[in-house]
């Protein structure tokens, strides 16, 4: 392993390519995704004073293409005392809350509110009536409160069958996403809870509740859930589950483990509220909390992966959730392997520092092993596939400088890792049988 990666892939010379970055500082959590009036809103957890987490405020972005976002004054900022948490943002358009106006309905963030001295989490919202660019905060915040030390990252969305908005939530310490709805954004009624289950070795966090269609046409719903530590790859990882939602409960068959990504680098991601084609678009911070704060990133610290759709496929009769780089993504390297299951491969990135993706058919996992092109510093956990029981499979790899995102959608997984190099073309090496 290398002692002393070179460092300069996280300055401005090698700023990523397709990758959302802050123009400067750090972020984490991607929160308030939104699309409205042709614009991609991505709100993120963010702090506008330094390269270090803390003074949590909502940064804000906006993008027609998802590619190239335009920087725009911070939203939500924190205060003295209390910093503003994960959340989303939805666009009442009946004026449920009275906001705004039908002609011009205004844009809710519901978001977290931490008390500075860690006593307390609530549910708080504001609203914009100038498409984000400003905005009021509710004078009679906060709208939910449980009187907990834990409880945060409100996922809010429209459900258009009972002209209801709905909230799902999590309570971190006790391994529950709480489901609330509400008539108005403002008063809040509980419905239920879900968990323990699954994955528990950390706390849960920033949970995302949607339905997406099956191959054979039925509709099955999905709640991701964050939770760190506790990931397939140690550190930060998100797991997810597919059931139904009766307008109260989640329930699910699932009794084993699903990861949404089995890479060390994709955390704490949710979907855009309103895209006008349907589609369910997941943006996630591309980090682990494993050693966020120690990279050598001096201009901007954290980055978001690349925006996937989600999609539910099946995989010998088993539905699992496939996700794939949206299809506007524009990058050069952009590449794609077939692979027979009784080929050996070993698939390289760099030459001296290098990130080396094989394939075993003793195994029948692939394997990401970037110690090379990292830091010796950091504790490395072990990045692979679960068994992969295909015949043939797409090996689909994303590059820009830092990052690897890889994609094998046939057998439904992605793994997103970081890396220490520029963007460079992967080299198959010595594929024997």
């Amino acid at each position: 392993m290398q002692t002393h990666p070179t460092p300069s892939v996280f300055t401005e010379e090698f700023r990523p390519t397709f990758h959302f970055t802050p123009e400067k500082n750090w972020i984490n959590d991607p929160n308030g995704l939104l699309f409205y009036k042709g614009k991609y809103h991505l709100f993120y957890q963010h702090n506008p004073s330094g390269i270090l987490w803390g003074n949590m405020s909502w940064g804000h972005s906006v993008s027609t293409d998802l590619h190239t976002w335009q920087h725009l004054p911070v939203a939500i900022p924190c205060t003295d005392t209390a910093g503003i948490f994960s959340g989303s943002a939805v666009i009442d358009l009946t004026n449920s809350s009275g906001f705004g106006s039908l002609e011009n309905p205004p844009m809710v963030a519901i978001y977290t509110v931490h008390q500075n001295d860690e006593t307390h989490q609530a549910q708080h919202i504001a609203f914009s009536l100038d498409e984000g660019m400003t905005w009021m905060k509710y004078a009679d915040n906060p709208v939910l409160d449980l009187e907990m030390k834990d409880f945060r990252d409100p996922k809010v969305s429209w459900e258009p069958e009972t002209q209801t908005w709905l909230m799902t939530v999590a309570k971190p310490q006790e391994f529950k996403i709480a489901f609330f709805r509400s008539t108005d954004l403002k008063s809040w009624t509980h419905l239920s809870d879900f968990g323990p289950l699954a994955a528990i070795g950390g706390i849960w966090e920033c949970p995302d509740l949607f339905e997406l269609p099956t191959p054979s046409g039925e509709t099955k719903w999905v709640l991701i859930v964050s939770l760190n530590p506790g990931g397939v790859a140690g550190g930060s990882g998100t797991q997810y589950f597919i059931g139904d939602w009766d307008g109260r409960i989640f329930t699910t068959s699932q009794s084993e483990t699903l990861w949404i990504d089995y890479g060390r680098d994709n955390y704490a991601g949710v979907t855009f509220n309103n895209v006008a084609d349907g589609r369910r678009i997941f943006l996630a911070w591309m980090s682990n909390w494993d050693y966020a704060s120690k990279l050598p990133s001096p201009i901007w610290r954290g980055s978001m992966t690349a925006p996937r759709e989600l999609q539910i496929t099946s995989v010998n009769n088993r539905l699992m959730l496939t996700s794939h780089p949206i299809a506007e993504l524009v990058t050069p390297h952009d590449y794609s392997f077939e692979i027979s299951a009784d080929q050996k491969i070993a698939i390289t990135l760099g030459e001296n520092q290098e990130v080396v993706i094989s394939f075993n058919p003793a195994t029948k996992k692939l394997v990401v092993d970037r110690s090379k092109a990292w830091f010796a510093e950091v504790e490395e956990g072990v990045q692979a596939s679960p068994v992969i029981e295909l015949e043939k499979f797409t090996i689909r790899m994303v590059i820009d400088h830092g990052s690897l995102e890889l994609f094998i959608p046939e057998a439904g997984f992605a793994l997103t890792t970081l890396h220490t190099l520029a963007a460079t073309r992967p080299v198959l090496q010595n594929p024997a049988n």
